[in-house]
């Protein structure tokens, strides 16, 4: 990661989901946009309607939330702590930590760098995991990583949580997109010294709307964030939507099975067009010259991609070229598959 794309952490970072700008730049109505932006799963859970007390209390910290989340991800509940969404986390977290050094991955999700840089720490230039570990007190690895789909071992963060603990310093693992292939998974050793683990219903549950997630935490620093987030972080109707959908494992089975299916179809799709994709159950990425040509060729067509700029990235051959890239997430029903087909085998050739 060269210092350039480390140097203004305080540009506003830039997501998927924000149909509303395609809207406006293209003068197409929201219903005739498929929005492909996101890596959320479209066919998400369905929350039943609550009870009406569940939106006229206030949220009850002492219900069973921590005790099914605990369950769910296999941890202690004393590392469990309830937040609205990763965000909350990542924009609390780092002032919660002394000053130090810290990598990120030149292409990973955005908010890391901000929220690391505002609250006073040193950003290290890191091209990613095959550059090895640099001299820092801080790691932050989106696993798989967005959008770049890299997966290390949990063999790999282990390692290096242990050197990075050592040091007084700790590893910090997103694991947003692990619900389906959780073998990387870092939660059995949650609450281990040195390791924060974000966990996000948003994404395999598609529930990214009501903002609900967990850190999972050494006990010190949980307690310290959670007093950070403060009271009520998580809302009644969230907390009901989450306990709800944690303890669903029939519906969490099923929807494995589709989204390991629906992964697999849409990288086949995307290279039976010649792109060089690569993908996740969730969503599939591909870096190419063209690829802010074919984001907006798509778009003429009422698909809406998530365009990266250029950044350093590895290609499958092991060569870390500085190319712009694409991401792509699943349609959600036979006719969006189609419609994403048909569009793919009319884009112009560059």
């Amino acid at each position: 990661m060269s210092s350039s794309f480390i140097s203004s952490p305080s540009q506003a970072p830039r997501h998927g989901g924000n149909l509303g700008e395609a809207i406006q730049r293209y003068q197409r109505p929201r219903e005739d946009w498929l929005d492909l932006s996101t890596g959320i799963n479209p066919n998400g859970y369905p929350v039943p309607m609550p009870p009406a007390s569940v939106w006229r209390d206030l949220p009850d910290a002492c219900d069973d939330l921590c005790e099914v989340a605990a369950h769910y991800y296999g941890v202690p509940v004393r590392t469990v702590v309830p937040c609205a969404g990763s965000q909350a986390v990542i924009r609390s977290l780092p002032a919660l930590l002394r000053p130090g050094r810290v990598a990120i991955a030149s292409l990973t999700y955005s908010e890391y760098a901000p929220a690391f840089a505002k609250a006073g720490h040193t950003l290290v230039p890191w091209l990613g995991p095959e550059a090895g570990l640099p001299d820092i007190d801080y790691l932050v690895w989106v696993n798989p990583d967005n959008p770049t789909t890299r997966c290390v071992s949990r063999e790999t963060l282990s390692q290096w949580q242990g050197l990075l603990s050592a040091r007084g310093g700790m590893l910090i693992v997103d694991e947003a997109f692990a619900d389906v292939s959780p073998q990387a998974s870092m939660t059995r050793h949650a609450g281990e010294d040195g390791l924060v683990i974000l966990r996000s219903v948003g994404k395999f549950f598609g529930l990214a709307g009501i903002r609900a997630g967990f850190a999972l935490c050494p006990e010190g620093l949980a307690a310290r964030l959670a007093e950070g987030l403060g009271a009520w972080t998580v809302s009644g109707p969230a907390r009901f939507a989450v306990r709800t959908a944690l303890s669903d494992t029939a519906w969490q089975t099923r929807t494995r099975e589709r989204l390991l299916h629906d992964g697999e179809r849409l990288l086949a799709l995307l290279r039976s067009h010649g792109w060089p994709a690569k993908g996740t159950p969730l969503f599939a990425w591909t870096p190419h010259a063209l690829a802010p040509r074919w984001h907006e060729q798509l778009a003429a067509k009422g698909i809406w991609t998530r365009r990266f700029d250029d950044r350093p990235v590895t290609l499958t051959n092991g060569e870390t070229r500085t190319l712009p890239s694409l991401r792509l997430g699943l349609p959600s029903t036979e006719n969006t598959w189609q419609q994403l087909q048909s569009a793919l085998a009319e884009l112009r050739p560059g």
